[in-house]
């Protein structure tokens, strides 16, 4: 016996450090396994004798509750009395479980980063974010859309006027809209617009508004009519007859400078004269190289220097009531009327003196010139007889 024993004690001495040490956590293990296990078997009868217990406290309360109605004095004092002796076990049963719960491992609080280097964040980051969309932006094909409407023409072609402004497919719509001044400057190259204005709607639309010249009158060279502007141009290009209105002012010459004289001058006469002239031509005398010669629709005319246009016919609308038939209204030098019968009198009389005079100047050389002729023959004969 005593050899088998010392036997089993060799094997037990023979354990090594870490072996031990291993029976040594085992062991510990298996003791907080065990108090683990009966603490939540105490925790479970505690719960299950608060329950039982809340069971008979919701009967007891029902059952007092209709002893109140019975006994109303006696109720109340036995109610305290139990709501005080379980408040205290009611307090340790959620302290319990509070503690029961896991606690939350706290967060490490963030540092703080001061105002100013945000704002010197920022400052960097917006435009350098906007620069890169913009880059993007003019890369891509929808930088050069453009949908371009032309509003307020009646004489020119809307590719007229988008070829005046020099406005390419290829423009950065962008570039459109920061310069719309000057492109809408360049339309007025074109003769007819007067005045030109670019408007921009979101998100590629443009419109370009224009005020044409008007028609003033039509200059008359044989069948064909060519626009005067208000601005004082001559169109080179003509009207269909079709195309002209009802009536129209004519005029029949075409120097540039005096028909821009001309328009400057009507352009000072009312509205209610100038509806009245039918035709403007230049008829110059002697001692007046820009003398106008203006047929009215009622048949008057009247003479007045180019230069003295805007000064002179005003005066047009205080005679007329006086005339009582078509006249002949001179503001060449003075302002003097006569009737139109008389003054073609005047000069069918002024036209057979002149003729008279032409005939008898004319008769003159011919008799001079037989003279001559008599004379010469007169010398041959002569020279003919002394050989």
């Amino acid at each position: 016996m005593s050899k088998d024993k010392k036997k089993e004690s060799n094997p037990k001495q023979e354990l090594s450090e870490w072996q031990k040490r291993n029976q040594e956590y085992l062991k510990k293990k298996a003791e907080e396994e065990a108090a683990l296990a009966e603490e939540k078997e105490k925790d479970k009868q505690a719960r299950k004798e608060a329950n039982s217990k809340l069971l008979e406290e919701t009967k007891k309360s029902s059952s007092e509750s209709d002893e109140e109605a019975s006994s109303p004095s006696n109720a109340p004092s036995e109610k305290e009395e139990k709501s005080q002796k379980d408040a205290p076990k009611v307090k340790e049963e959620k302290e319990k479980k509070k503690k029961e719960k896991p606690k939350k491992p706290e967060k490490p609080a963030k540092p703080k980063i001061a105002p100013v280097h945000i704002w010197r964040a920022v400052s960097i980051l917006v435009p350098s974010v906007l620069v890169l969309l913009l880059s993007v932006y003019l890369l891509t094909p929808l930088s050069t859309i453009k949908n371009i409407e032309v509003k307020g023409n009646s004489n020119t072609q809307a590719d007229d006027i988008k070829q005046a402004s020099g406005i390419q497919d290829s423009d950065y719509t962008l570039a459109l809209l920061l310069d719309k001044e000057t492109y809408a400057e360049r339309i007025k190259s074109n003769h007819w617009i007067e005045s030109a204005k670019i408007d921009y709607q979101f998100p590629t639309n443009f419109t370009i508004e224009v005020k044409e010249f008007d028609i003033v009158g039509y200059y008359v060279s044989g069948e064909e009519h060519y626009p005067i502007l208000s601005s004082g141009t001559v169109e080179s290009t003509s009207v269909d007859r079709l195309n002209l209105p009802e009536t129209y002012l004519t005029v029949t010459f075409n120097d540039e400078q005096q028909v821009k004289e001309l328009i400057t001058g009507l352009s000072t006469i009312s509205e209610d004269i100038k509806s009245q002239i039918q035709k403007i031509e230049l008829a110059p005398s002697k001692a007046t190289a820009d003398l106008l010669k203006i047929t009215m629709l009622d048949t008057d005319e009247i003479l007045v220097p180019l230069s003295e246009l805007s000064k002179k016919l005003p005066y047009y609308s205080k005679i007329k009531p006086q005339l009582a038939e078509p006249s002949y209204i001179d503001m060449e030098a003075g302002i003097y009327s006569t009737s139109l019968a008389d003054k073609l009198i005047e000069e069918a009389e002024e036209k057979a003196k002149k003729e008279a005079k032409e005939a008898e100047k004319k008769k003159q050389e011919e008799e001079k010139k037989k003279q001559e002729e008599q004379g010469n023959q007169s010398q041959t004969s002569q020279q003919s007889q002394s050989r």
